[in-house]
């Protein structure tokens, strides 16, 4: 979709670029995920540590973790650089809850990532991968079932 926006000088405003919390590195393989935040009561298939898709982030995390830290930059930082630095991308919501996340949001703003720095990323999360399935979002069923994609026969008719 990134490319067709491009194409056609659509704005893209990228929703969640800190993986609904999993790029701040407060979840960790040695610390674990909190169960007890309602974000994670709400969606406990998003973060139960069990769960395959979920185990595959805490490591994919540590990893992340490691580039940052290579690279001289928060985790944050490094996360919302990767996904405003796409030059289809516009902008980035970004959803802090505290007076100190939006402070550490905003200093990250004009951070640029290397070719080097995105190759490490797109090692360990491939473009286009969803490491857990359960974050991939609702898909509307016009586009899940074929039939709902077509328009009703009296209508192509008609046309």
């Amino acid at each position: 979709m990134l490319p067709t926006c491009q194409k056609y000088g659509m704005g893209v405003i990228a929703w969640s670029p800190l993986a609904g919390g999993w790029l701040t590195g407060r979840m960790r393989e040695s610390t674990g995920v909190d169960m007890t935040t309602l974000r994670a009561q709400r969606l406990p298939h998003r973060f139960d540590p069990s769960l395959p898709g979920n185990i595959a982030k805490l490591a994919a995390v540590e990893d992340l973790i490691k580039i940052a830290a290579d690279t001289g930059l928060s985790l944050t930082h490094m996360a919302l650089a990767f996904v405003i630095g796409h030059p289809a991308v516009t902008s980035a919501i970004i959803g802090p809850r505290t007076m100190d996340q939006l402070t550490d949001l905003l200093a990250g703003a004009n951070v640029t990532l290397d070719d080097d720095v995105l190759d490490r990323i797109d090692q360990i999360v491939p473009p286009g991968m969803t490491l857990n399935p359960a974050d991939a979002g609702w898909q509307p069923p016009v586009l899940a079932e074929p039939a709902a994609r077509r328009r009703p026969r009296a209508y192509r008719a008609a046309t």
